[in-house]
């Protein structure tokens, strides 16, 4: 028995996306879920891709890679220098683990964690409503956290994190004003705490009320439907994925 057709709000058949932090975690999984819909991807990160590529390629999918680092201007710059994006996933994001009152270097760190988690999604961002607004329109989801919402699941989640985090939630917001007048809809996911090599280590699980950790697939699925033309009427929202972690 054949599988019927993708229906025509998801399927992305021909439309080429941007997945920042595609190198693996939530990004990589991204990049997996819009291969399965059709999407024509780029895919970036500072980590070598290969692999990623490789997958994507594996499902009959088209996937251009771009290495470098999102803080530089000129690696963003040639982001979007190509053929039009439909959409982009902002996947990219760090998490410093080290206790931040015994880091000597935490001034430091507190710029760093700002410049990549905030900045940087606020630029590209903008650089993607640019982009999309002088191509007609397209879809843009940034990756926030419950941790920007509830101050963290722990005791443990560092306040760099999750101040960046809550800024990022503000930053959908305002950005989704200055897309949505030209048809570009920017919307977010606010994960929980989820298995990636970012979160390695974690003993959160039994803890959880599913009493496990989130996978990386379970976010690539939201994150791919904002991708896509079924969200044409969202814009601003951040959608709780946390298994119930956080309820507000």
């Amino acid at each position: 028995m054949t599988a019927p057709p993708l229906p025509a709000a998801l399927n992305m058949q021909g439309k080429r996306v941007l997945i920042t932090g595609a190198a693996s975690g939530i990004g990589k999984a991204t990049a997996l879920v819009l291969a399965q819909l059709g999407a024509v991807l780029l895919v970036a990160d500072r980590a070598p891709l290969d692999a990623t590529r490789d997958e994507v390629t594996a499902l009959g999918s088209s996937c251009e890679t771009a290495q470098g680092d999102l803080t530089d201007d000129m690696f963003l710059t040639a982001l979007f220098m190509g053929e039009r994006l439909h959409a982009m996933a902002h996947c990219a994001a760090i998490l410093e683990a080290r206790d931040w009152r015994n880091d000597r270097a935490w001034r430091e760190r507190f710029h760093r964690v700002m410049d990549i988690n905030v900045r940087v999604p606020l630029e590209i961002t903008m650089r993607a409503i640019d982009h999309m607004a002088a191509h007609g329109g397209g879809h843009i989801a940034l990756v926030g956290s419950v941790a920007g919402k509830s101050g963290g699941t722990s005791l443990n989640t560092p306040p760099d994190y999750s101040a960046s985090k809550g800024a990022v939630h503000a930053l959908v917001k305002w950005t989704s004003r200055h897309g949505v007048q030209h048809g570009v809809m920017v919307n977010a996911v606010a994960p929980g705490p989820v298995e990636t090599p970012m979160t390695r280590g974690s003993n959160l699980g039994p803890n959880l009320p599913l009493r496990r950790m989130g996978r990386a697939e379970e976010l690539a699925w939201p994150i791919a439907f904002l991708c896509t033309p079924a969200a044409s009427y969202l814009s601003g929202a951040i959608l709780d994925v946390n298994g119930g972690a956080f309820v507000g």
